[in-house]
């Protein structure tokens, strides 16, 4: 009888500290995905900028080149060496 008793209780203890553990791990396993998805917001918003800043350098080096002023700001295009 004493030796069931202490099995139960044992298994008791261990189930309580399994289900603790699984709690402990949810836990940090959803902050780590909070944390990654933080990351790939933060990493898309950086990216969105550069494209924006890239396009709109583009579309102003365009523009140079279509009026013809693209040496006016100190900035003489490569190609406008070559013939």
């Amino acid at each position: 009888m004493m030796k069931k008793t202490v099995m139960i209780l044992a298994l008791a203890a261990m189930s309580i500290s399994m289900y603790s553990c699984r709690e402990t791990t949810q836990e940090k396993t959803e902050e780590a995905a909070e944390a990654i998805g933080n990351d790939i917001e933060d990493g898309a918003r950086e990216a969105g900028e550069k494209i924006e800043r890239g396009a709109k350098k583009v579309g102003e080096e365009i523009d140079e080149e279509i009026h013809d002023t693209d040496d006016v700001n100190n900035e003489e295009a490569t190609d406008d060496t070559v013939q």
